[in-house]
């Protein structure tokens, strides 16, 4: 089962500001609901690829470092 996460909307005027619940700095905003749900799915890319990139640079070059994939399962429970 996958991970969900929870997008928070925010009618602030005439736009929509957005960020995950469970992620700290994934936000953004967008005229509609729809456009700052497109722009969320950019900013959590944006903000997973640039921590992966630190991280890497952080990690180069060092001995007895193990990277593998890692997936979030939700217990069925």
């Amino acid at each position: 089962m996958e991970k969900q996460l929870t997008a928070v909307f925010e009618k602030r005027g005439e736009w929509y500001v957005a960020y995950l619940q469970e992620i700290p700095g994934v936000n953004t905003q967008g005229k509609t609901r729809e456009e700052a749900r497109e722009n969320l799915e950019d900013a959590l890319q944006i903000f997973l690829d640039a921590n992966r990139e630190l991280a890497r640079s952080e990690i180069s070059g060092k001995a007895h470092v193990i990277e593998e994939p890692f997936a979030i399962v939700e217990n069925a429970a």
